[in-house]
């Protein structure tokens, strides 16, 4: 049977904490400004208005994974960069990435399954396990993911995956499924948990304000290029690495956003958030999302969508 939307706030509560007003996912993170450059490159795959070349402006989300906004920054967990576009004509499109190069299963359901079999109970000893009997797969991504779930020194040097794959359409009609990467212009070392605890529980939202206090912090747009036969439709899978990548632009991360999210104002980063010339692939999970993220957004904020 098929996972409503609710039921996958409720398995985030069950997992994280219900905290009124926060996202039932990534609820810790700092806003700030931005500004995306595409390349010529990315107007030749897509006829998109932001990847023509003109800056486009932006508001970026840096934040930790879990649904706990009192978690500290120095925990095993995944860091998010996610990226709102401000297109001409008042429209909007949205880039959402994680430090995990997939995701660790392909179905909605199964993601379900897995918050609900890591609630911290006597019983997680053994459901924890049956998950990954069930969902052998998973089980086999383990290693390369826990890798990207220790600490960073910097939301800054971090490298973002958006693991779904994209259909773009250019001007002439062709078509390419790509999957998108941002590549920090200084890529960082991981932190040992001590090394990271050492340094305060807020080290992360605390850094990238320093950060920006002295300059932008710069990532670069990969794409990866699909070719025939590649699954364009699973997350959990990844494309072979000698796929051909091409840069499509630039995001320039240049201060702190101080005027969203403030009074009513409730802002939402939705991959599914396309614009003419980019279109869904037909990944489940990429396709549950908005109606998760409705979800979500109805309980902290009694609104049926947002921004």
């Amino acid at each position: 049977m098929a996972v409503k939307p609710e039921e996958a706030t409720d398995a985030a509560n069950a997992l994280f904490g219900r905290h009124p007003g926060y996202r039932a996912l990534h609820a810790k993170g700092t806003l700030c400004k931005g500004i995306f450059t595409a390349t010529p490159e990315a107007a030749r795959l897509t006829r998109a208005a932001h990847m023509q070349g003109e800056p486009t402006t932006a508001t970026v989300r840096v934040s930790n994974g879990g649904g706990d906004p009192d978690m500290p920054d120095y925990a095993l967990d995944v860091r998010g960069l996610a990226v709102k576009l401000y297109l001409p004509g008042g429209s909007r499109t949205d880039i959402v990435s994680q430090t995990v190069p997939n995701f660790p299963v392909r179905t909605p359901e199964a993601f379900v399954d897995l918050m609900l079999a890591q609630r911290q109970s006597p019983a997680l000893l053994w459901r924890l396990p049956r998950f990954f009997a069930g969902n052998p797969k998973a089980l086999r991504g383990l290693p390369a993911n826990t890798l990207a779930l220790r600490p960073p020194a910097s939301y800054a040097e971090c490298r973002y995956y958006a693991i779904h794959a994209y259909r773009w359409v250019n001007a002439e009609g062709s078509e390419q499924y790509v999957r998108y990467t941002w590549l920090p212009d200084a890529p960082g070392s991981r932190l040992t948990p001590w090394a990271a605890k050492r340094l305060g529980r807020d080290y992360l939202q605390q850094e990238i304000r320093s950060r920006l206090e002295r300059g932008a912090a710069r990532f670069h747009l990969e794409l990866q290029l699909a070719e025939p036969g590649d699954p364009v439709d699973d997350p959990s899978t990844g494309w072979p690495s000698e796929r051909r990548r091409v840069k499509a632009g630039t995001l320039e991360v240049t201060d702190l956003e101080t005027e969203r999210e403030t009074g009513g104002d409730v802002l939402v980063f939705d991959p599914t958030r396309v614009t003419d010339g980019i279109e869904l692939s037909d990944d489940p999970v990429l396709r549950f999302r908005r109606d998760a993220y409705s979800d979500s957004v109805a309980r902290r904020s009694g609104l049926l969508r947002a921004d």
